[in-house]
């Protein structure tokens, strides 16, 4: 790996220094993801950390000092076992938060989410869940196209886009299952079937999620390698440096102001970091 070449105490100070709100959670969100790797080192479960959390642990060791949230990928059946077991675990603290939890959650990936509190999203949509504390992703994979990755995510997520717009709820929600059961019941199988046509043996993220671009091998990722993250090890692709720049391109550069303030989800850091600007 490259050494940094950016000011890590500069962009520390800026974005997350102690004792801001914006650490003060990506903190909890280390914990959380603590929960998660213990459940599946329990179970056997095999995961790693992806997207921006993978980029966290390459580039700074650690969270981007701007990102607000955790990634981390599972092979399709794999997630299959940990989302049934989080699904049914009992805690005051943690809820898993999916279509099948709440139906005003349309992603096709789950989050492991705090019960309690709530963040000031600019996801319109967020004001309707059941639950708004911060989180993390859990996201699966599966063996398919680019274009069916592409083309199931431009379908889904387009059609329920429209329902965000809709403020009452006995007309949401039916929309919402009705756009569910159309693209997850018909529409994906058949472009399932046409991402077996996938000679290069590329993974996708689970159609209808999104991030098409995002392309795994199993030859670049298995068997999984390990790497720092916060003081903590934690599984990782076998190289990470193949997957980031397929994803991120020079991945060892911090990009420009406007793209950073463009990837902050949450209100309340924008606010914190950037003041009226925001």
């Amino acid at each position: 790996m490259m050494k940094p070449t950016f000011d890590a105490e500069a962009l520390k100070a800026k974005y997350n220094p102690e004792g801001s709100r914006l650490r003060h959670d990506q903190l909890e969100l280390l914990n959380m993801l603590r929960v998660v790797a213990d459940i599946c080192q329990k179970h056997n479960i095999q995961w790693w950390l992806s997207s921006g959390t993978l980029l966290g642990a390459a580039r700074h060791g650690g969270f981007i000092p701007w990102d607000d949230d955790v990634d981390i990928v599972l092979m399709r059946k794999d997630c299959k076992r940990l989302e049934k077991i989080l699904r049914t675990m009992h805690s005051d603290e943690f809820v898993y938060h999916d279509m099948h939890t709440d139906v005003e959650y349309v992603n096709i990936f789950g989050k492991f989410r705090h019960r309690k509190g709530s963040i000031e999203s600019v996801n319109r949509r967020y004001a309707y869940y059941k639950w708004r504390g911060i989180g993390l992703d859990i996201f699966a994979i599966e063996r398919t196209s680019y274009f069916s990755a592409k083309a199931a995510s431009v379908i889904y997520n387009n059609l329920q886009h429209l329902t965000s717009y809709i403020r009452i709820g006995w007309l949401r929600k039916p929309l919402i299952r009705l756009i569910e059961g159309i693209c997850l019941g018909i529409v994906n199988p058949t472009l399932r079937l046409i991402g077996l046509i996938n000679p290069r043996g590329e993974y996708h993220y689970v159609l209808g999620t999104g991030w098409a671009r995002h392309t795994f091998f199993l030859k670049d990722t298995l068997p999984l390698s390990s790497a720092t993250f916060e003081g903590y090890t934690f599984p990782v692709p076998h190289d990470m440096d193949r997957y980031l720049t397929n994803v991120y391109g020079k991945w060892h550069d911090i990009p420009d102001e406007k793209s950073i303030k463009r990837s902050i989800h949450c209100r309340e850091y924008r606010r914190e970091i950037y003041g009226n600007e925001e």
